[in-house]
């Protein structure tokens, strides 16, 4: 499992965005990028502060989308690998294939507070796909699939919870969840559209393409 060595709030700071590092603290005013209490200009500290190049642009796209989904490079470059093989633009493969990974979906489910969280619980075994156990996070849904926790998980209460916590959230119409049994079937693809986080997938293209 990917992790995260540096403080997460400086990591927002950095990039200006709201990544969603630390789950429900980062919907909080508490978070230095709340627009309340006046925070929010902090988050733009560092891009004020310094001009970057070219490059130094790319990279900062593709360490924004790295951190955000939680995968480390040699997983990332990967995945680029295999959105260049897929028909259609490379970019748009990319965060499809990035939406579509085991843990951004029973995030974005609302199973849970935040991706780390996801990540904990399938690698604790408690997460099954079409009845078989998974616990690789990174392991990449397909339209068919249906997601559900481990028979007796201890963390079914923290999922209810979140679930009621979260039930105001949007959830994205490629997924079906059924919040009375617990269960996530993918009925689709992830579209471009669908991404939230602000992101120039074409500088990362660009980045890898040198």
């Amino acid at each position: 499992m990917a992790k995260l060595s540096k403080p997460l709030c400086k990591i927002c700071r950095r990039y200006g965005e709201k990544l969603y590092l630390k789950g429900k603290r980062c919907e909080t005013v508490k978070c230095p990028l709340d627009p309340r209490e006046g925070k929010r200009k902090k988050g733009f500290s560092f891009i004020k502060r310094k001009k970057l190049s070219e490059y130094g642009l790319q990279l900062m796209e593709k360490n924004k989308v790295k951190f955000y989904y939680g995968v480390l490079e040699r997983q990332f470059y990967r995945y680029f690998e295999m959105a260049k093989k897929k028909k259609g633009v490379t970019g748009e493969n990319l965060l499809k294939l990035l939406e579509s990974r085991l843990d951004n979906v029973i995030y974005r489910a609302n199973w849970f507070y935040s991706r780390r969280m996801a990540k904990q619980a399938i690698t604790h075994g408690q997460i099954q796909v079409n009845g078989k156990r998974v616990d690789r996070p990174g392991y990449i849904v397909k339209p068919g699939d249906v997601i559900k926790l481990h028979p007796n998980s201890k963390y079914t209460k923290k999922v209810k919870e979140c679930i009621e916590e979260y039930k105001s959230h949007i959830i994205p119409s490629w997924l079906k969840v059924d919040g009375a049994n617990l269960a996530i079937e993918i009925i689709r693809e992830p579209e471009r559209s669908e991404v939230t986080l602000p992101v120039n997938e074409q500088l990362i293209v660009n980045f890898y393409s040198k």
